[in-house]
């Protein structure tokens, strides 16, 4: 094993990601639909976790013209994996006052230390955003 090798396996590097690139701090959520006593459904977001991500917006480089398949993934988001949570397309993510569905999640290099989400901007369909809960450092 070299020594890139070993320090992605110690948690310190993959890829090029480390700690200092997840500058973005992320929730995710889960949508949970309930039923009032009117017989209406409406769905609850409720935040299930909150971490810093490294966050990739879509441009036309190599590496997006390779997602072709998730054509309609607006951002990229690289976290580290959560102990005992099992992230799937049914969550949700809120970064910067903007809100994204999760379209495809990968395990990076098959190693359970990060997590690497394809997830499309949801476009509100008017008024305003709602209060921010999410900041990125720079």
């Amino acid at each position: 094993m070299g020594c890139s090798q070993s320090a992605a396996y110690h948690g310190k590097e993959v890829g090029g990601l480390s700690f200092g690139k997840m500058r973005s701090f992320i929730y995710i959520t889960s949508n949970t639909p309930t039923t009032d006593a009117q017989g209406f459904t409406t769905k609850d977001e409720t935040i299930i976790a909150s971490t810093r991500a490294y966050k990739e917006e879509r441009h036309g480089n190599e590496s997006w013209k390779n997602r072709a398949a998730f054509s309609t993934a607006t951002d990229l988001f690289r976290f580290r994996k959560i102990p005992n949570l099992t992230i799937t397309p049914a969550m949700g993510i809120i970064c910067s006052d903007e809100r994204y569905n999760i379209l495809n999640v990968e395990d990076v290099r098959s190693r359970g230390m990060y997590v690497e989400v394809l997830a499309s901007l949801v476009q509100p369909s008017g008024g305003s955003h709602g209060k921010s809960i999410c900041k990125t450092t720079r």
